[in-house]
């Protein structure tokens, strides 16, 4: 079985015999029943194909679409003049690229269609609406324009440069308000990208698209869902199972848990990303490859600004308005986070219209959480040594370098980054330190602030043969840390384990920005 891994050519696939799963039913509703559309997906997640596959349609291939269930529908297969822009693989942080870039398009297609070159006395908006004018005089049939990551622009250049995405703004909106100018002669439009920017204007030049991001209707239109995993590959579910040592249905569930839970409307069906779950099939291997193949740097630039507990912005009911749309503040980063794939939705609850929002996997919440970590504490170069360092100490049971790792990790963080007004701020900065800490180490089962019968502990590490128990005090001492974990019974559900249980207690120093004192006492 051939896996199309970064081709995004519906032609190469169909001609090349990689596995393509069939959606053109949804391709056929899509076009059937609306004209201009805006879909939002996470990047890898399938918009470029999905673009590519209604260029094809549009163009009227049939032959690339026998035997796919769009083949039974279509009776006419006719032939539109296609218009397709995309706003990959180009630098918009270089002044005057974007322009250049819309303006080289639209002088091709006036070229293609007979038209002289108007750039002296029309905008570039003008231009293209000459253009689409004459390609529905000349051909008889109305233009269909695809734009794919419409939003490239301006998210290469936030928060970097005010002035340049202003400028990005200004250029696509002008470049966008030709949908109204042209309706006439416009058959269908689909814009593809990561976010809506409802509040930059950018879509104020023309009829507000038809938003299907979390249309219960195209909700499975990227992605993979579970029956066409099931459909599509049994043979390498078995073939990994065979690997992993395991039954085809314990694999269904490691393949679900890592990267399934992908949920793009109150229908919650299951969504798994496409990306990795190709590439698991390809290597025959269960690894973060979505997360590996980049962090986005726009969101990256965005985490540099977040301050706020993540545990205090997952596991919540939010109103749509609330991460939907996005909002040009970069202390309010939530639509953000979810448009870019790494919270999703969870629950729907329709009495009050609010939406559960938490990780979709282990593959994005490992990886989010790691990124921020690395955002938040600034860390050397050596940080991957130091999480090595860690593991192997947790590993081997020995609590006196355990101290002596994590003293050094926090004395490594500038002074300016823990510099807090009050006690309050200070304790919650610390607590929060310590959990993105051990969010570092994922290779082993972490549980922070675990509640219990008799309170919250702040931190368990389990590995193979040993349990640790922490508990943390601010400018207070070890041993009143250990005395809380005997008098709430901290350790009380691991009284049978057959582990080497340590209990720890440690004390920060809110003056010295590090551990003062670490004592430990097993169970």
């Amino acid at each position: 079985m051939k896996y199309p891994i970064g081709i995004q050519s519906f032609e190469q696939i169909i001609e090349d015999g990689y596995v393509y799963i069939d959606k053109t039913d949804l391709v056929y509703k899509l076009t059937h029943e609306g004209k201009i559309y805006f879909l939002s997906r996470p990047r890898r997640f399938g918009k470029s194909l999905l673009i590519s596959t209604l260029k094809n349609y549009y163009l009227g291939n049939k032959d690339l679409f026998k035997g796919l269930k769009i083949d039974y529908m279509e009776k006419n297969w006719n032939v539109y003049p296609v218009f397709h822009v995309d706003f990959n693989g180009s630098n918009f942080t270089i002044p005057g690229e974007l322009e250049k870039k819309i303006k080289f398009q639209v002088s091709e297609w006036e070229k293609h269609y007979g038209l002289l070159n108007n750039e002296t006395e029309l905008g570039v908006g003008d231009r293209f609406s000459e253009v689409l004018r004459a390609a529905h005089e000349q051909t008889g049939r109305r233009a269909v324009v695809l734009i794919d990551e419409y939003d490239k622009p301006i998210l290469d250049v936030l928060d970097v440069d005010a002035s340049l995405e202003d400028s990005h703004r200004n250029i696509l909106k002008a470049f966008y308000s030709v949908f109204k100018v042209a309706d006439s002669h416009l058959q269908f439009v689909l814009l593809t990208g990561v976010t809506k920017f409802s509040q930059v204007s950018i879509f104020s030049g023309f009829n507000q698209p038809d938003d299907i991001s979390m249309d219960t209707r195209y909700e499975t239109l990227c992605g993979v869902t579970q029956e066409e995993l099931q459909f599509y590959f049994t043979e390498p579910i078995s073939d990994m199972a065979k690997i992993y040592h395991c039954t085809e249905e314990e694999m269904m569930q490691r393949l679900k848990g890592q990267y399934d839970g992908y949920h793009f409307s109150e229908k919650l069906t299951d969504v798994y990303n496409p990306f990795s779950l190709l590439n698991a099939f390809n290597k025959k291997s269960i690894r973060d490859y979505w997360f590996s193949s980049g962090t986005p740097t726009y969101l990256i630039r965005l985490l540099a600004h977040f301050k706020e507990n993540i545990n205090e912005l997952i596991g919540r009911y939010y109103s749509p308005e609330q991460f939907i749309d996005y909002k040009a503040d970069v202390e309010l980063p939530l639509p953000m986070i979810y448009q870019s794939g790494y919270l999703t939705i969870k629950d729907y609850d329709m009495d009050f219209n609010t939406f559960l929002l938490d990780f979709p996997n282990n593959e994005v919440r490992n990886g989010f959480l790691i990124a921020l970590a690395s955002s938040y504490l600034n860390p050397s170069d050596d940080t991957g040594g130091w999480v090595r360092d860690v593991v192997r100490t947790l590993r081997s049971g020995n609590v006196d370098r355990l101290c002596t790792l994590f003293t050094s990790f926090l004395s490594g963080i500038p002074y300016t980054m823990r510099r807090k007004n009050n006690e309050v701020e200070r304790e919650r900065y610390f607590q929060y330190t310590f959990y993105l800490i051990l969010r570092l180490i994922s290779v082993y089962t972490v549980y922070i602030e675990k509640v219990q019968s008799h309170g919250r502990v702040d931190c368990i590490i389990e590995t193979p043969n040993y349990v640790y128990i922490f508990e943390f005090k601010l400018d207070g001492t070890a041993d009143e840390a250990l005395l809380q974990i005997e008098q709430k019974g901290y350790a009380l559900e691991y009284s049978s384990d057959t582990r080497k249980v340590y209990k720890v207690g440690a004390s920060f120093s809110s003056e010295t920005g590090t551990i003062s004192e670490w004592k430990t006492n097993l169970l």
